[in-house]
């Protein structure tokens, strides 16, 4: 028996020990369960940082993928990030990334006064070319590989902040304190060391303690500053949980902040279908699965349910592997298990919600 950190994990490794979640007990795992793909997603979701294995990882030479049908050569991906929409969109990403960057940098270091429209104007920029959610959604999820820093993760969490709040038909006004709140909400992190943010091992009890300070942090940093309140408290209360498991101050959900449940959902969605120091991107269909098993009492139930409802649907004709080896097309969102659409595999179409331990993999 061996602990391992979350990190470290690998399918088939098999739990020496049961698995709950933090100090409530809740059990999440038993002892002997063999881990898959989505437990190991599940154990990302819950912020369980380690686990007993009863082996070592069994170092092998990876499986190479399936050869794709003639029919799936050219993926619904592989045609968007070949476009010259994508590029764009990739150029003006990156652009907006380093210009959040050094413009908040400055006003941090007091270097330059808080302005708050200079900040938000990259971010529309790249709204205003892509007015159709699905199509922001779509350059995002191609985005996927982009080893994420915490500058991209707040311009990420930004656009899909803005996004949730149009499925949500919030006004105007709060569809800007949306956004506004998603590209603050991790400000925190800047202030802690890259040694502990980008560290590719096991995080010390000491490091994962600091990187829970980031909401306070963040906080303390923008109090002074105009903003809107909803926007100073999305920041102090992104990692609070409805159920009253988050951090720092263990709220419930009467005592959030509307838009602190709203980037909780946006920011754990792109952390976990984001790139990592330590990870590539999670499937995206793993982390619906995960909400859909457990986001119900985490997060706020009206935006989830808009959250997961429109987010399937951007992925409809995507090429994707099973866990089972298969490739086939996305072409139908089941509406009462939506992370188990129906898949078109040549000329079967398999419906994933009345299969058993079939699940999507990989989007190709």
């Amino acid at each position: 028996m061996k602990k391992f950190d979350v990190k470290e994990l690998m399918p088939g490794m098999i739990l020496a020990e049961d698995v709950f979640v933090s100090e409530n007990k809740i059990p999440l795992f038993e002892k002997g369960d063999i881990l898959s793909s989505k437990d190991i997603a599940r154990l990302t979701f819950y912020s369980v940082n380690e686990v007993s294995v009863e082996t070592q990882p069994v170092q092998s030479t990876p499986t190479p993928p399936p050869d794709l049908p003639n029919l799936h050569k050219e993926t619904r991906s592989k045609r968007i990030q070949a476009s010259k929409e994508f590029r764009e969109f990739k150029q003006d990403f990156e652009n907006c990334t380093e210009k959040y960057a050094h413009t908040l940098n400055d006003i941090l270091a007091k270097n330059k006064e808080f302005e708050l429209d200079e900040l938000m104007a990259p971010i529309y920029q790249l709204m205003s070319k892509n007015k159709n959610t699905n199509s922001v959604f779509d350059m995002l999820h191609n985005l996927r590989q982009y080893d994420d820093a915490t500058y991209a993760h707040c311009i990420n969490v930004a656009l899909i902040s803005n996004i949730l709040a149009q499925w949500l038909r919030y006004d105007k006004d709060e569809i800007e304190l949306a956004t506004q709140a998603g590209l603050f909400h991790d400000i925190g992190k800047l202030m802690i060391p890259d040694s502990i943010i980008k560290k590719k091992t096991k995080l010390t009890a000491e490091e994962y303690d600091e990187i829970k300070k980031h909401p306070q942090i963040g906080y303390d940093c923008i109090k002074d500053f105009p903003l809107s309140n909803h926007v100073k408290n999305a920041v102090l209360m992104h990692h609070e949980r409805c159920d009253g498991t988050g951090y720092p101050s263990k709220l419930t959900g009467p005592q959030m902040d509307k838009f602190a449940k709203l980037i909780a959902i946006a920011d754990v969605y792109d952390a976990m279908t984001s790139a990592r120091y330590y990870r590539g991107p999670l499937c995206p269909f793993i982390a619906i699965a995960t909400f859909e098993e457990d986001g119900f009492q985490k997060y706020d139930s009206e935006m989830i349910l808009a959250f997961l409802q429109n987010i399937v649907n951007t992925y409809i004709s995507d090429t994707v592997r099973l866990n089972t080896g298969e490739v086939g097309e996305i072409i139908f969102i089941n509406r009462n298990n939506l992370s188990k659409p129906t898949i078109k595999i040549g000329n079967q179409y398999i419906d994933l919600s009345k299969t058993h331990n079939v699940y999507i993999e990989e989007i190709l």
